[in-house]
């Protein structure tokens, strides 16, 4: 699936990436941006319904300009693209991160 990282430091900089795998914990994504672990970024998937802070794990260099990096989600997701939850859910959640309910 395609994410969008959004940096948080001064650079704002903001990257498409896909993901190679997800769990409720995370995520590995494809890049090629050279990024710094230990950072935090936004990371979101519109079109799965999450959105949520993250710390880069991990950033490995895995061709002459690609990345694999390890994203640790700071609030755990327990599903990615439940088509229950809607836009609204993101409003009444002032952290912006995604939270699913429990089936």
């Amino acid at each position: 699936m395609t994410v969008e990282v959004l940096r948080l430091d001064e650079s704002r900089l903001n990257k498409i990436a896909v993901t190679e795998n997800v769990s409720p914990r995370g995520a590995r994504i494809m890049t090629d941006w050279n990024c710094s672990s230990g950072k935090h970024v936004l990371v979101s998937a519109p079109q799965e319904g999450v959105k949520s802070l993250a710390r880069m794990f991990y950033c490995q260099r895995v061709e002459s300009a690609r990345f694999a990096v390890g994203l640790q989600l700071v609030v755990r997701v327990e599903e990615w693209g439940n088509p229950r939850a809607s836009t609204e859910d993101l409003s009444r959640n002032p952290a912006g991160n995604k939270q699913f309910p429990r089936s």
